[in-house]
This record gives C-alpha cells, structure tokens and sequence, in this order.
C-alpha cells in the first residue's frame, strides 16, 4: 500500500486541487499493476505557526511523508527512479507558488505487518492480486 501523508500550509491546495493530486498518484500505482484501493493519500492542514523548517516558520511550505508497502525498490537505480517520478509529478502541482518550501521521503515498510479489511494482501503480480485490482475490493484467497 502506498500510504502519502502530505502536511501543508493553508492556500496550497484546494479542494480540486487535493482531488487531482489525489487521482494522479493513485493513476500511476494502477498503472504499476496496484490495485486502487491500496492508495491512500492523506492531507494535513497544518498553520505556518505550526510549520518549521531549520527552526523558523514557513507560511508557504508542503512536506510528504510517503510509505511503500506494497512493493519495493530492489536497487538504487529504482529509488531514485521513484524520488525523479513522485519529482516530476508533484511539480505542476506546486510550481505555481512562489516562494513554497516543499520536500518529501518515501519510505519502504515491511509486509509483514500489513493488512486490509483483516485480511493478508496477496503476494505481488499474483493472479489474487490481480482480481484484487479488476474488482478494486478485497476478497478471500
């Protein structure tokens, strides 16, 4: 499961604006063979008063906090090939704000301690996986 917290000052998303961010990082895990639902992308209002980078307040700023569950980068060359995705597809969403303060990390959690409505995921690229995916819901294995 990729779970995306995203903690940001006011005025850098806005409802749509959450909605679109929201639909392209769940587009590009379909499109990796996740099913939908293991998406989840949260987003956390948090006030510049609230909001530190080295000590001091920032009024426009976008930290992410981003965990891989489901699957992981076997090598280097795949981590940083995921650090220049998640790049290029924030950009167009926060290039328009002058002056913003915005970074993230993705982190790569164990399997083992993962579950979705009780229920262990299916191993990876496996055929249950798979039918998890055509029909974006859980299901016995």
């Amino acid at each position: 499961m990729p779970l995306w917290n995203i903690h940001h000052t006011p005025g850098v998303f806005g409802a749509e604006g959450k909605r679109r961010l929201a639909s392209d990082i769940t587009d590009h895990y379909e499109r990796a063979g996740l099913p939908r639902f293991y998406v989840v992308t949260l987003f956390h209002e948090v006030r510049p008063e609230n909001f530190y980078v080295g000590g001091r307040p920032v009024s426009l700023g976008v930290r992410m906090a981003v965990d891989h569950i489901a699957r992981r980068n076997p090598d280097d060359g795949a981590r940083r090939r995921t650090a220049e995705w998640i790049r290029g597809m924030l950009q167009p969403h926060l290039a328009q704000l002058d002056g913003l303060h915005w970074e993230f990390h993705v982190d790569e959690t164990s399997r083992d301690l993962w579950m979705i409505n009780g229920l262990v995921p299916p191993p990876p690229l496996s055929d249950a996986e798979r039918r998890w995916a055509e029909t974006n819901t859980t299901s016995d294995y």
